[in-house]
């Protein structure tokens, strides 16, 4: 029913998987109403709120921009956050990337569990979807539609021996994020590394933070699940739904879509005023209680 911060901060530091460029976070509890914010403290503490307006890039990962600032690679943070219900913190970040660490949303889930939750005085706020929305590309398609809790289903289909198809379906809570996605890594396929770094992209790349599939089977396993892809498709899905900017309420399905895909919904949900409101569990649960016109022949009866 209350708003979240973090109780105390909490760092770390490591390589950004594509920039190569090593970088330190620090998670700061926040006021009320602040939302998720990085502070770029090498820049003056320039401000860059972890919402779809600010998107810039998505094509191998999620990266944000304001004012000409770019911060890359935010998903897997994002995850965890949202997952958590923290609905205020600041990220206090002196590079352009996101550490990477290893490859899973783990250490930042342990990060947050290091730092502890407070509770704030003020109602917590959710979106809650009215109206289905649905964005397709070619047989890539993702939608969102109306729910009263906050559930994803994610898809995924890799021409591969260890992925093939891979369904995850889950009620989005701390629990089941800490259990069913949090350990599942990013992965990439060998013959995909030499392109990826001629195009200036996973410089910080290693075996030791990304799954690489060769032709048949996993250069560095073992796997931490069997479905391990389809598990790490579905913690990205809820660090791009996390720019949503407050808790959904909503059911979303995403087949064969990807970081484009997750941000394009986002955006366009939040550009169209009909398919939303912003609401309070109170006001859902005074919604659900029948009227009492409908309880008086029940009364009558006894």
């Amino acid at each position: 029913m209350l708003q979240t911060t973090i109780a105390k901060p909490a760092s770390a530091e490591g390589v950004g998987l594509h920039t190569g460029v090593y970088g330190h976070i620090r998670l700061v509890p926040a006021p009320a109403d602040t939302g998720i914010v990085f502070r770029r403290v090498d820049l003056d503490n320039f401000l860059i709120e972890a919402q779809g307006h600010n998107v810039a890039r998505v094509s191998y990962a999620t990266s944000l921009m304001k004012q000409g600032v770019l911060l890359s690679t935010t998903e897997h943070l994002l995850a965890a956050i949202y997952s958590c219900g923290i609905d205020n913190i600041y990220i206090e970040i002196d590079s352009i990337e996101v550490p990477i660490l290893d490859g899973s949303a783990e250490p930042f889930m342990q990060m947050l569990e290091e730092a502890g939750t407070r509770r704030l005085r003020r109602k917590r706020r959710y979106l809650q979807v009215l109206k289905p929305l649905e964005v397709v590309e070619g047989d890539r398609r993702i939608g969102i539609y109306p729910a009263d809790e906050f559930r994803v289903r994610c898809y995924v289909d890799f021409p591969h021996p260890l992925v093939g198809q891979q369904e995850v379906e889950m009620l989005v809570s701390p629990e089941t994020f800490r259990h069913l996605l949090a350990r599942a890594r990013t992965f990439c396929f060998e013959r995909d590394i030499e392109p990826l770094r001629s195009m200036g992209l996973i410089r910080g790349g290693t075996l030791e933070n990304a799954i690489v599939l060769t032709s048949d089977g996993v250069m560095n396993g073992p796997l931490r699940f069997p479905d391990e892809f389809g598990r790490h498709k579905a913690l990205d899905l809820i660090g791009d739904l996390a720019l949503a900017g407050l808790p959904l309420l909503g059911h979303v399905e995403a087949h064969k879509a990807g970081h484009a895909l997750h941000t394009q919904l986002v955006s366009r949900l939040l550009a169209d005023p009909t398919l939303w409101t912003v609401t309070t569990r109170e006001a859902l649960d005074h919604q659900a209680e029948p009227p009492l016109a409908a309880l008086a022949p029940v009364a009558a009866a006894h």
